[in-house]
């Protein structure tokens, strides 16, 4: 059977680029709170001590953008150290104007704000239907993120990435080839000590030791040393992550992100139903593993096009998924709203990071 090595990467919520889609889904969350039709489409960008917020919003809602940013630097746990930004005197600069009427007139009557492409997978290779390395990555990073918080290794800071290699025969994943962590830390920490607590408190207390052998290669913070981190080490941008926000690359993407958006746009509310129709398929035994592609267009409410793929793996044809798909889900942006939560705002606060578990 064939053997090839698959790798996939995650990072933690001290990541730039996920501090950003945090900034940017907490503004929305706030906007949906207090009017479920705000219109939302917030980007974040950050940079050394500075955060810039822009973008369109059409809402009722009285956010204040700027405290907003602060509390989620501060929960995060950025707090000024000298090492990442400064949760309470970094710079922030909001340039936000109102959703385009153009746009506004044919999403007002339940089209979608977008045209574009989305796609939905699932695989029966975990319990989460998730690819394997992905969902290992993601399970790493929030171990990373509560050995932190819950001062098990208080030295580490919030800035952190995992990636995971795994060998597969055929379509299965047999065992880990690497494992590579890289976490912020505070300067007087050694590497090694950094390195043993990181193995020992969270590689081997998240991944299933059937998976690793004496073959399995451990990189932890491989340039030796991380203690500059968050925007001060390396810009962020809301939506820069859309590979770690789906499936570490294993299935396809359509190239939108997903933060910072409400439901009408469908690169965020489309991809979500589409991830969980492909979970419908696999768990009711109509195929090993399923992608499905599906095509909107500016201010129409139902697609343009839907495409269904199982590899080879179906019980069923193709066509009649397809058929089942298209008889069982209301495939519009007014129900995405309804079925995902973001008329209660649940569904930003529950994202986060692990937006597809």
């Amino acid at each position: 059977m064939n053997k090839y090595l698959f790798t996939s990467e995650s990072v933690t919520e001290g990541h730039p680029d996920k501090l950003c889609d945090l900034i940017s889904d907490t503004i929305l969350d706030k906007c949906l709170e207090q009017d479920t039709n705000s219109r939302v489409a917030v980007e974040t960008f950050a940079s050394n001590d500075k955060i810039t917020i822009a973008g369109q919003l059409t809402t009722n809602a009285k956010v204040n953008i700027e405290e907003t940013a602060r509390e989620v630097l501060k929960g995060i746990g950025y707090k000024g150290k000298g090492i990442d930004i400064d949760y309470e005197n970094c710079e922030i600069d909001v340039n936000i104007t109102k959703q385009s009427a153009d746009i506004a007139q044919g999403v007002d009557i339940g089209g979608a704000g977008d045209q574009g492409i989305m796609f939905g997978f699932a695989s029966d290779e975990t319990e989460d239907y998730m690819p394997f390395a992905i969902d290992l990555a993601h399970k790493l990073s929030k171990r990373l993120t509560t050995v932190r918080k819950e001062k098990i290794l208080p030295y580490l800071g919030p800035d952190g990435k995992t990636q995971v290699t795994v060998e597969y025969e055929g379509d299965t994943p047999k065992r880990i080839e690497t494992i590579l962590i890289s976490n912020q830390h505070d300067a007087n920490v050694s590497l090694e000590q950094v390195k043993k607590d990181i193995i020992e408190e969270v590689i081997k207390k998240t991944v299933d030791s059937k998976y690793l052998d004496e073959n399995t290669k451990y990189y932890v913070n491989p340039t030796g040393r991380f203690v500059i981190g968050g925007p001060l080490g390396d810009t962020g941008l809301t939506g820069r992550k859309i590979i770690v926000d789906t499936y570490g690359g294993y299935a396809r993407h359509g190239g939108g992100a997903f933060s910072g958006k409400d439901s009408s746009k469908v690169d965020r509310s489309a991809a979500y139903m589409l991830r969980h129709i492909a979970k419908n398929v696999v768990a009711n035994g109509y195929a090993k593993k399923c992608e499905i592609q599906i095509a909107y267009g500016i201010g129409i409410a139902k697609p343009i096009s839907i495409y269904v793929n199982t590899f080879g793996t179906s019980t069923i044809s193709e066509q009649e998924i397809k058929e089942k798909i298209e008889n069982k889900f209301d495939l519009t942006p007014d129900r995405y709203n309804k079925v995902f939560g973001f008329e209660k705002a649940n569904i930003c606060k529950n994202y986060k990071l692990w937006a597809f578990w």
